[in-house]
């Protein structure tokens, strides 16, 4: 099977390690043995200037992943957003309404459904490739979030040779290498089977530091610095 997922994660802190917004959308392709993503592509958000109530990184998720999915045509896609699998062309409001999760999650879906699910419907009756709400159940969507982890990195290195100096946390569960010419992550989870993910970056220049964030455990903060 070949999927394509997309997530969003890396979040710009400031001193005292509180998110000011997200980085980066990734999506992937994932195939067999679903350890890596076979291509990637990623969009770049304004992350201070980021709607951190949940619209924004879906709706870059689903449009990010039919852009992948023209080109490489999967078997299907996975978003992360954990609403039991069900097909987004299906997500009518009286749908919505009945899902078991909170009522600010529902207020996202009921305003998100108008451009999402006829985005949906319309892609399905194009290619008959279904975009499923699966969430972090789906391995290719973790894949996804370790690959957005890479490109926030490589958005942190960017930055801080401009800049001087930047500072990120990395999704839950993940820690990066940089290393000459590439950036390399991987899942800290023992459960997760060994799930990895490299991209090439220009690291030239740049110092960095990798530690556990002091205010939430499971999460790692990059620090990267201008030499």
């Amino acid at each position: 099977m070949r999927i394509v997922a997309a997530d969003t994660g890396g979040a710009v802190l400031d001193e005292k390690y509180n998110p000011v917004g997200l980085i980066a959308t990734a999506a992937v392709l994932v195939e067999k043995p679903y350890r890596t993503a076979t291509l990637s592509i990623v969009k770049y958000a304004n992350p201070f200037n980021y709607d951190l109530g949940g619209r924004q990184a879906i709706r870059d998720e689903a449009l990010l992943a039919v852009k992948l999915t023209r080109k490489v045509k999967p078997d299907v896609v996975h978003l992360d957003s954990t609403l039991g699998g069900i097909e987004i062309r299906k997500l009518d409001d009286v749908t919505i309404d009945a899902l078991r999760i909170s009522d600010r999650g529902k207020a996202v879906w009921h305003e998100l459904r108008k451009d999402l699910q006829p985005l949906a419907r319309r892609f399905w009756e194009d290619t008959g490739i279904e975009i499923l709400a699966v969430g972090k159940e789906s391995v290719s969507v973790r894949i996804a979030e370790i690959f957005s982890g890479l490109y926030s990195a490589k958005w942190a290195l960017e930055y801080a040779r401009e800049n001087g100096k930047a500072i990120v946390g990395l999704p839950r569960y993940m820690k990066v290498e940089i290393r000459p010419g590439k950036i390399y992550g991987e899942s800290l989870d023992p459960r997760e089977g060994g799930l990895y993910g490299e991209i090439e970056a220009e690291t030239e220049g740049i110092a960095w530091e990798l530690y556990p964030n002091p205010l939430v455990r499971t999460f790692m903060v990059l620090e990267v610095w201008k030499e």
